[in-house]
């Protein structure tokens, strides 16, 4: 049978698996009686495009076999810390997004469309770092800066998401903010103004750390995967393709708690 590698974001960890990625996606989320049930997010990995010194890889083929009862083996970790930075983004195959109850979307990658670089935008980090910050500077720009080896901060290649700003993009003051279900709407206007208030900040720290899973409904454009040699994007379908063709998924995303 195929062993799969997947390297989940939440938390992070590169896992070999002998379950094909929707199987993968249910088990990881709804889990078993030895894990809590909640949200997944995880890419699958090509493994020939791996350096094969950065991972045990022939322990996946040493314990992916079958189990006596038949059934075939779920996970296998392979590492818990950094794995991101060993995975090259060429080694990146499609994103999946798992509901808490066990929903899944697969998201194939695909060639960065640049965003006009004239707005405010507000990003969720997963991987390496998971803080929540608003930015002026579009998707590619964002990451560039982040895995600048210059800069005395930076990320060795980065996973995040955009989230939607609704009314507060264009005016941060604005009053309707009624669909968006962020905690502490306050603190996040005060960042929008302290961020167009200074001429040299590019982004303001909203959250210092993911406190919940992330409601996919808010997500304004897709998901990101970048470092210094470039960025790719997961796009999100849209609403309309959501509610035609993953309309189990999509009902489900919407009553995700948290944000």
């Amino acid at each position: 049978m195929t062993v799969y590698l997947y390297l989940s974001l939440l938390p992070e960890a590169l896992i070999a698996s002998m379950l094909p990625p929707e199987d993968f996606g249910i088990h990881y989320a709804i889990g078993s009686e030895k894990r809590s049930r909640g949200q997944a997010i995880f890419f699958e990995v090509a493994r020939d495009e791996l350096d094969p010194d950065a991972f045990p890889l022939d322990e996946a083929d040493r314990r992916c076999v079958v189990q006596p009862n038949g059934m075939p083996k779920r996970s296998v970790y392979l590492s818990v810390y950094r794995a991101l930075e060993h995975i090259p983004l060429k080694a990146l195959r499609d994103l999946y997004l798992v509901t808490d109850d066990g929903r899944v979307l697969g998201i194939a990658p695909q060639a960065f469309t640049p965003l006009p670089n004239n707005g405010t935008y507000l990003y969720q980090e997963f991987c390496p770092v998971t803080p929540r910050v608003v930015s002026n500077q579009p998707p590619d720009g964002f990451v560039a800066g982040l895995t600048d080896s210059a800069q005395p901060f930076h990320v060795p290649r980065l996973v995040f998401c955009d989230l939607t700003l609704g009314d507060l993009k264009s005016d941060p003051s604005s009053p309707h903010v009624d669909d968006l279900p962020y905690q502490n709407i306050g603190h996040l206007r005060d960042c929008l103004r302290d961020l167009r208030a200074s001429r040299t900040k590019h982004t303001k720290t909203v959250l210092r750390q993911m406190t919940q899973e992330v409601l996919f409904r808010t997500i304004e454009h897709g998901f990101y995967a970048g470092d210094a040699s470039g960025i790719v994007s997961y796009p999100l379908p849209s609403r309309e393709e959501l509610e035609r063709e993953h309309y189990a998924w999509w009902r489900s995303a919407q009553m995700t708690f948290g944000a």
